[in-house]
């Protein structure tokens, strides 16, 4: 693999990341086929074990509360790209805010996932996300 190859799969992978934030917090359950593989796996102590897209969605949809928002910053990513295949980590700081006031409760949390690229390009086929610490303001 050449090393322009590389560098672009590791931007696309960042850009993945980017657009789950972007669709958790846009609450664009509608565009989770631009991140996820049909056969996702998706582990979380909220979730449990949920696997395909369709439960994937179902479970997000459900978690929203009336007039509350987040906002996802991701950090610290280090992607390995082995052919179509990459394992991929980030943290990321979690705010749950009202309109106009400051965060009521803030995480920070560990994401550790498997990408592959589909005809449409990256996707993410397993996330694992594992509680770092929370803290209510």
């Amino acid at each position: 693999m050449s090393t322009d190859t590389l560098i672009i799969d590791r931007m696309e992978i960042a850009d993945l990341f980017t657009r789950f934030a972007r669709l958790l917090d846009e609450k664009r359950w509608e565009d989770a086929g631009t991140v996820f593989a049909d056969d996702v796996a998706v582990h979380s102590p909220r979730g449990g074990e949920l696997r395909g897209i369709d439960n994937v969605v179902g479970f997000m949809r459900q978690g929203e509360v009336e007039g509350q928002h987040t906002q996802h910053t991701t950090t610290d990513l280090l992607v390995n790209v082995e052919g179509d295949q990459a394992a991929a980590s980030a943290n990321s700081l979690v705010y749950y805010y009202r309109d106009g006031q400051a965060p009521h409760f803030t995480g920070g949390l560990r994401q550790y996932c498997t990408a592959v690229r589909t005809p449409a390009g990256w996707r993410f086929r397993e996330v694992r996300i594992t509680p770092a610490w929370t803290r209510k303001n």
